[in-house]
């Protein structure tokens, strides 16, 4: 319940090595448990990665930074966990209101 709250807070405030960034995507509660960590920015500016949360499975493919939040870890392609210190990422995120605005930072 915890962190469902969580992730509602972050999303509404606003991958991985893998490349691999439009998932389903579950949220653990250990590190270890993680296929990626992630850290969240307010900055679009800041982040490798731009994401965009939808409430369709459907729209979560390809590689656009579209990311669909499934309960079980089991129905997840990806289990993310989010880190207190942007020093423990493997990337930051920047979550957005517009699915057009997803995607890869450029380089």
């Amino acid at each position: 319940m915890k962190w469902s709250l969580f992730f509602i807070f972050l999303v509404s405030c606003a991958c991985l090595d893998v490349k691999v960034c439009a998932q389903k995507i579950f949220i653990t509660k250990y590190k270890s448990e993680a296929d990626i960590v992630v850290w969240v920015t307010k900055y679009a500016s800041e982040a490798d990665l731009k994401v965009y949360i939808t409430e369709r499975a459907s729209e979560a493919k390809g590689q656009q930074g579209i990311w669909y939040n499934t309960k079980y870890s089991s129905d997840a392609d990806l289990k993310i966990w989010f880190a207190k210190y942007k020093s423990e990422a493997n990337w930051v995120i920047c979550y957005v209101k517009n699915k057009s605005a997803a995607g890869w930072k450029k380089k």
